[in-house]
């Protein structure tokens, strides 16, 4: 008989199914424009920073068939998920902390991290350590949301959260670190990374219906869905019914930008 998972294991598959429907789907579309932009080459050895459930991995491993590719994350339960997700031996996934990696210095040709960095409580370590496990000559590559004007599935969520409750205005994503234009590349040039680039990047996201948007955020994922689970019942139908409101309850389409930022390891 197969043994029955823990109650631990039970919430942390929750977790893991709550970040796939509440930023899942806008990963997996972001994923193969990062690996476009960021450029590894078939063949080298990928580090995937802050993997979650593995859609950066997943493009790369798509990608780059005859790479190794590693991925690393604090959380057990995305781990598990990524792990499930794997098509391939080529691609290995680690629970692991940004800010002190374990891997060897110089062992990989390229660290990427998608939507983490500005997540992380020490992000100077986090991208010493990614430099630090970069070769000479490889390359370090990061994107983070442009919660300001940019991803409109959150601004519009935290506008009418400010809008009914002035207090919270401190919540707004749009005052999160490293997401204005600009920002991470000026961290990877101060980080001694050189041939910087910085880059937008752009999506569009489907929705089916309001529910379809509102759904997620009542999974308690992100910042976001940890407000919503925070208000009274009438609170939270308030909330509900002025973005359903702006939004709508047919099929619309929302529109979300990153910034990029690629930088090298100087030779030596």
């Amino acid at each position: 008989m197969a043994q029955q998972p823990t109650e631990a294991e039970k919430k942390m598959f929750t977790l893991a199914a709550g970040y796939e429907a509440y930023m899942g789907r806008w990963s997996r579309q972001l994923a193969p424009k990062m690996v476009e932009f960021a450029g590894p080459k078939n063949g080298q050895r990928v580090l995937d920073v802050g993997t979650g459930t593995g859609s950066l991995a997943t493009a790369l491993e798509a990608a780059l068939p005859s790479s190794e590719i590693v991925g690393i994350d604090p959380s057990e339960g995305f781990i598990g998920a990524a792990r499930r997700n794997a098509k391939s031996a080529r691609v290995r996934f680690e629970v692991a902390d940004a800010q002190a990696l374990k891997f060897p210095d110089a062992s990989f040709d390229h660290a990427l991290s998608m939507l983490v960095i500005n997540f992380v409580p020490d992000h100077d370590k986090a991208i010493a350590e990614m430099r630090r496990v970069t070769r000479p000559g490889g390359a370090v590559s990061s994107c983070v949301w442009d919660y300001g004007d940019g991803m409109e599935s959150l601004r519009m969520f935290w506008d009418e959260v400010v809008a009914l409750d002035p207090a919270a205005a401190p919540k707004h994503e749009r005052n999160m670190k490293l997401t204005r234009q600009g920002q991470l590349g000026a961290l990877w040039k101060s980080a001694g990374l050189v041939n910087v680039q910085d880059k937008a990047l752009a999506i569009d996201q489907a929705f089916e219906s309001f529910d379809d948007y509102w759904g997620p955020f009542l999974g308690g994922v992100g910042p976001g869905g940890a407000y919503v689970v925070s208000l009274a019942e009438d609170k939270r139908q308030e909330l509900a019914s002025r973005l359903r409101k702006r939004l709508g309850s047919g099929a619309f389409t929302l529109k979300a930008r990153v910034w990029c930022a690629r930088g090298e390891v100087p030779a030596r």
